[in-house]
């Protein structure tokens, strides 16, 4: 996540953000379009990831080999009814996901749900500085701080916080970005 050091107060929203934002198609493959499509595995809500190997042999193929061959049938069906809108066509023990280009009007749907996705981030991040400042607030009540170190303690959250809104919003652009370019 950049150059910069987050605290780990806001590190979780920001870590977030980027697991939603590798989920979002961009023309070309990437596993972590289909890594977290869950999968009925005997019984059992599975991420994709936890039962099978993914590659991308190539810029518009992802290929999905589960390691228990007998879930074959389970991640197709699971794909078909994920909102990837994609068709899986199988080879024997092999799933293939070709992935057509990506129209004009598509991309723009997807900056905009990246768009949604940023300011989701950017909320849970002020929610994180709400409760930290409610805390130390609590702490100078109860004559645990000072003024002075309260002070400084609401100026470190600050900073913090402005450190993880630059970072959400870099994760943003770049996504925007490489949605954008065709």
């Amino acid at each position: 996540m950049k150059n910069i050091k987050l605290s780990p107060n806001f590190e979780p929203a920001v870590s977030h953000l980027v697991e939603q934002l590798r989920g979002i198609r961009t023309g070309r493959a990437s596993t972590g379009l289909v890594e977290g499509v869950t999968v009925d595995y005997y019984g059992t809500q599975t991420r994709l990831k936890d039962i099978a190997s993914i590659t991308t042999p190539g810029a518009q193929l992802i290929q999905i080999e589960p390691w228990d061959k007998n879930a074959v049938s389970n991640v197709v069906k699971a794909i078909e009814i994920s909102s990837l809108g994609l068709n899986p066509t199988v080879a024997g023990s092999i799933i293939r996901l070709n992935l057509p280009q990506l129209t004009e009007e598509r991309r723009k749907e997807l900056v905009k749900v990246v768009g949604k996705y940023v300011e989701e981030a950017k909320i849970a991040v002020r929610n994180v500085r709400e409760k930290l400042l409610r805390e130390i607030k609590n702490q100078l009540d109860a004559k645990e701080l000072s003024e002075d170190e309260h002070r400084g303690e609401k100026e470190t959250i600050q900073k913090e916080v402005n450190d993880a809104l630059q970072v959400i919003d870099e994760e943003g652009k770049e996504k925007e970005n490489e949605l954008l370019t065709v």
